[in-house]
């Protein structure tokens, strides 16, 4: 597959075609973050995985517990977490 410039909020790809995604202080950067997860949703297999990263310093920094209910309201289960409340990566299971 090649790669391709696109939208967050509305990814190039068919459905269902990615084993697994990692966003690392982007989310906050999308003016619609969760949309960009429901697309995220979208182009992962059932069994994909979305890792998603963050650090405090950050202006946009998306707080664990905001990306929880995020992830969980566009179809993604919380796995684990490695890190602390000033940085940490945060792994999701499609469900």
């Amino acid at each position: 597959m090649r790669t391709r410039a696109g939208d967050a909020r509305r990814l190039p790809y068919d459905d269902g075609v990615f084993d697994g995604a990692y966003l690392v202080g982007v989310l906050g950067e999308v003016p619609d973050g969760h949309a960009a997860l429901q697309e995220l949703r979208r182009v992962l297999k059932p069994t994909g995985r979305l890792v998603v990263g963050e650090v405090a310093f950050d202006p946009e920094v998306i707080a664990f517990g905001a990306l929880t209910r995020q992830a969980a309201a566009a179809g993604f289960v919380y796995e684990r977490k490695c890190g602390g409340s000033l940085s940490y990566l945060a792994r999701f299971r499609a469900t």
